[in-house]
């Protein structure tokens, strides 16, 4: 007998049981217990009732499966807005979502569709919505032309993969005269988890773990994205854009995070930077982030901190997550470029 099915005995036996008494009964943590509680719930094997500190669980009788919405749109002369009121009163998201949460999904789900309106070249998209005890989520999928390879043939860049690292800069796009390129990246900061999938990449931003990686998958045609917050999140769209676009840079988005090891975890050459660096140049500020990067070479720091900090003096480098090798290499560059 797995811990799930020894899970449901136990209900069934007890009747009422909190998560505390699971885990005792079971020898296992309570962050176990709350995983499989959490599954079962979404499954609608069990209800939860009370506060977080008097919660009991029970066996489910016949309860409402979690709200969902799926349907096709023709994307000619389609308005993301009204879509999205459609979703809105389907879901009474306004009631059930808290105001910020709200504020999130509205944002994230009405760019996306609005990438697959303007960018996509495809007849049609599906759109799922689902609302459960725990989250509210978003898939918009189309069958078009996909985001990394629409990139990829815009500039001339050398394959998708190197489309992903201009995305998630932040003010790249396609249609210059339409979009600023900034809508991928907040959405890429606001939700729990969110998924770019498109041809044989898929591309992961994980803001739980705040990391954010890439994955080779069996081919898909055109995008799909894929968007989750957490009902009980406080994360808040105003602060998310004022981190990026604060006060001193006139609320406008000139700050960006790059998250160095997405490609790889060792870095050696001039060439390497000049790729990670490019279209860095519209930012006042940026942010390397060398989480999980395990060596740097001279070259490729001496680029970065001597030769394009030369160029543009009045560009903020920040660095964060070095590690002992990474930090020293940096520190002997600084400290001795002329």
């Amino acid at each position: 007998m797995d811990t799930i099915e020894k899970i449901l005995k136990y209900i069934r036996i007890k009747r009422a049981v909190s998560g505390k008494e699971i885990a005792d009964y079971l020898g296992i943590s309570r962050q176990a217990v709350n995983k499989h509680l959490k599954a079962l719930i979404q499954r609608g094997k069990v209800i939860k009732e009370g506060t977080t500190r008097g919660a009991v669980y029970k066996i489910a009788g016949k309860i409402k499966p979690p709200k969902r919405l799926r349907k096709k749109y023709l994307l000619e002369n389609l308005e993301e807005d009204k879509v999205f009121k459609e979703v809105e009163l389907l879901l009474n998201l306004r009631k059930n979502l808290r105001r910020n949460v709200y504020d999130i999904m509205s944002y994230a789900f009405t760019e996306v569709l609005n990438n697959a309106i303007e960018h996509s070249q495809s007849k049609n998209c599906e759109v799922v919505v689902a609302l459960d005890q725990y989250t509210c989520n978003f898939t918009i999928r189309d069958n078009g032309i996909g985001i990394f390879y629409s990139i990829y043939t815009k500039f001339n860049l050398p394959d998708e993969a190197s489309a992903i690292g201009e995305l998630i800069k932040g003010k790249t796009t396609t249609m210059k005269e339409r979009h600023s390129g900034e809508g991928v990246f907040f959405i890429s900061k606001s939700g729990d988890d969110i998924v770019f999938r498109s041809h044989k990449v898929n591309l992961i931003f994980d803001n739980i773990k705040r990391d954010v990686f890439v994955q080779e998958r069996k081919f898909q045609k055109g995008t799909e994205v894929a968007f989750s917050i957490s009902r009980a999140s406080k994360r808040e769209l105003e602060k998310i854009f004022k981190k990026y676009a604060p006060e001193e840079f006139d609320y406008n988005f000139e700050k960006t995070r790059v998250f160095v090891k997405l490609f790889q975890e060792e870095y050696i050459s001039r060439s390497e930077a000049k790729r990670m660096l490019s279209g860095l140049d519209k930012f006042k500020e940026i942010i390397l982030d060398f989480k999980g990067v395990k060596t740097i070479g001279q070259g490729f720091v001496d680029e970065i901190f001597r030769v394009f900090q030369r160029q543009h003096p009045d560009i903020i480098i920040k660095t964060e997550n070095l590690n002992s090798h990474v930090a020293m290499m940096i520190k002997h560059v600084v400290d001795n470029k002329i």
